[in-house]
Parts: structure tokens; sequence; C-alpha cells
């Protein structure tokens, strides 16, 4: 369903020691220049509707509305001369934006 590299499973549990009983929240939010953006954050519950699972050692909680926007998702994490950052791969998606954290896909 979704691929995390382990470079991004490194990056997202080096975020999360800090936040030690946190759980990683994948979502996906209406907007962007290209229709859709992801979003990551760190969540403290499981909310109604949400569905919790296990990436490479890491909790996530996707909420329903976010789930089928994500089936086939592969997330990395590299680093380059201007700093690092997650990339999102999605299958799905028919067009992304320059900076690949928007996307669209067909309805």
């Amino acid at each position: 369903m979704i691929h995390l590299s382990p470079t991004a499973a490194s990056e997202i549990g080096r975020l999360k020691s800090k936040q030690p009983h946190a759980l990683f929240r994948l979502a996906v939010k209406p907007g962007g220049c290209s229709g859709w953006f992801y979003d990551m954050s760190f969540d403290e519950a499981v909310k109604a509707g949400d569905r919790l699972i296990e990436l490479n050692g890491i909790k996530a909680v996707i909420d329903a509305e976010s789930l089928d926007y994500v089936n086939g998702l592969a997330l990395d994490y590299s680093e380059d001369l201007m700093g690092g950052g997650f990339r999102f791969h999605n299958p799905q998606a028919i067009a992304t934006c320059g900076c690949g954290n928007s996307f669209s896909i067909s309805q």
C-alpha cells in the first residue's frame, strides 16, 4: 500500500524522537499548485476513521479521506547541496508541480 524507504524511516524516526509518544500522520489536503498536497505531522491521538499502519517500524496514521490518494505511494528522503527533503512518488499522480509536494490525479 505505502512504501517508506529506509532513509525516510530514519528521518521520520529522528524527528519523532523529539516527541516520543506521537504518531506520524500522513494526509492529503486540497491546495498547492496542482490541486492536492501532502501533509506530514505528528499527532497524539488516533481519530475516528483513521487507519493505523506500521511502515518500517514507524506507526503511521492516515485519515480515511487521504487513504485512497496515497495507495501505492513511495516516500523517500534525500539530501543535496540545498538541504534535505522528503520525496513523494505517487503512481496515481497524473501531474506534479516543480516542488514535488503538490499533485493532481484523474477523477
